[in-house]
């Protein structure tokens, strides 16, 4: 008999469904993830009609602790909703992938797990849980937290032109708004605070990643881990666009590593400033979210976050 075959009352879980992810069929994987996890302890579903919604009814769960553990399903936005919750509060957090990216889920080890055995992982770890790093960002003067990557840089525009274009749908809008933004782009002047040392370069990207994978299993620090209390900071330098045009691709498999313009930090804390910038103010994403502007301060908390699976 298995965990979800014998309800336990004394456990009470929070589920937070995003029913649009993967164009509807987040709804579909919520349906099933409830009906399983309602089999096995009692259920809170804080969805509500709206991700405001949902925030403000898993705040309230978190805050009253009246939730054990608490399970989102969706893609990495609706993960990141579940790290800004859960981060630096002890209660657990279960992600269940049902989205385009689902990045968070892979780092966890949750992503394509038949359903009805993560549940049962959920349900059996709910009492120990865990614990994985955390980056906790500020950025002009609204903090939140991150647990896969935090971007400023030719990514970063590349996002925020893909959230502009209306068509096409899919991650072919992402590789147009790529070819798009590549005609025009100049490398960025950066000032960098990096564990307390001061640096001034000039590049196209940088990327804090806790995680291995950014955009969708793309293994932009293929050697990171979840629980080492260090990101790295990725750094692609000044290249031509026509060599950025043969480098970024490479990052889908995690080929680029070994270049000559990418380096890699360890660090625990950076402070970021796009200080001269043909572009304008440069946009941040965070695990594929918009999230204001740099500069930004990123300080790694190790163990912040407690998962479940």
């Amino acid at each position: 008999m298995t965990m979800t075959e014998s309800r336990l009352p004394q456990l009470t879980f929070g589920v937070i469904v995003n029913p649009t992810s993967a164009r509807g069929g987040g709804a579909k994987v919520g349906a099933e993830v409830l009906r399983l996890l309602s089999a096995a302890v009692k259920v809170v579903n804080l969805s509500g009609s709206s991700s405001a919604e949902a925030i403000t009814a898993g705040r309230a769960a978190v805050e009253s602790r009246s939730i054990d553990a608490l399970v989102v399903v969706g893609g990495d936005g609706t993960a990141q909703l579940g790290v800004n919750l859960c981060a630096d509060t002890n209660l657990p957090l279960g992600v269940v992938s049902a989205g385009t990216g689902n990045d968070t889920a892979r780092a966890l080890v949750t992503h394509n797990v038949a359903l009805p055995d993560l549940i049962d992982k959920f349900v059996k770890t709910a009492l120990s849980p865990r614990g994985v790093d955390v980056m906790k960002c500020v950025s002009h003067g609204e903090t939140f937290w991150s647990f896969g990557s935090i971007s400023a840089g030719f990514d970063a525009l590349c996002n925020a032109r893909a959230n502009r274009m209306s068509w096409p749908k899919g991650p072919s809008r992402y590789q147009l708004a790529m070819l798009a933004e590549l005609a025009a782009f100049k490398p960025i002047r950066y000032r960098a605070v990096v564990d307390g040392k001061v640096r001034n370069f000039d590049a196209m990207l940088c990327v804090a990643a806790n995680a291995q994978s950014f955009g969708g299993g793309m293994l932009i620090v293929p050697h990171a881990t979840i629980d080492d209390g260090f990101f790295d900071l990725l750094i692609l330098h000044k290249i031509s666009r026509p060599e950025l045009l043969k480098v970024f691709p490479k990052v889908y498999k995690g080929n680029h590593v070994n270049h000559p313009a990418v380096e890699f930090v360890r660090c625990r804390e950076l402070q970021l400033e796009a200080v001269s910038s043909l572009h304008g103010a440069m946009p941040c994403f965070a695990d594929g979210e918009a999230k204001g502007y740099a500069p930004l301060k990123i300080t790694m908390h190790a163990a912040a976050l407690k998962v479940l699976g």
